[in-house]
């Protein structure tokens, strides 16, 4: 597993509660990384510890188009298998 390393000041700064940040970070790099194309859905649904429906859920209340290439198809077709 990998570790990202956040300043003190800065993981402090967080205005969220302590047992919250965590998790809100992985969300917000999740759907950040998403958007931008870098994670496909599957890969970003996983760092934000999501389920499919969730995740699509969260997309879709910050307005993110849900992209749909090869990667995508055959996780569906890997789920529906």
């Amino acid at each position: 597993m990998a570790t990202i390393e956040i300043d003190d000041d800065v993981y402090e700064a967080l205005q969220l509660p302590e047992g919250e940040r965590s998790t809100a970070m992985k969300r917000e790099l999740a759907v950040s990384l998403y958007a931008r194309n870098v994670l496909s859905f599957g890969k970003a649904r996983a760092l934000a510890e999501l389920s499919k429906r969730e995740f699509q859920q969260l997309l879709g209340e910050r307005e993110i188009t849900r992209h749909y290439g090869e990667e995508e198809l055959e996780e569906d077709l890997d789920y529906a298998g």
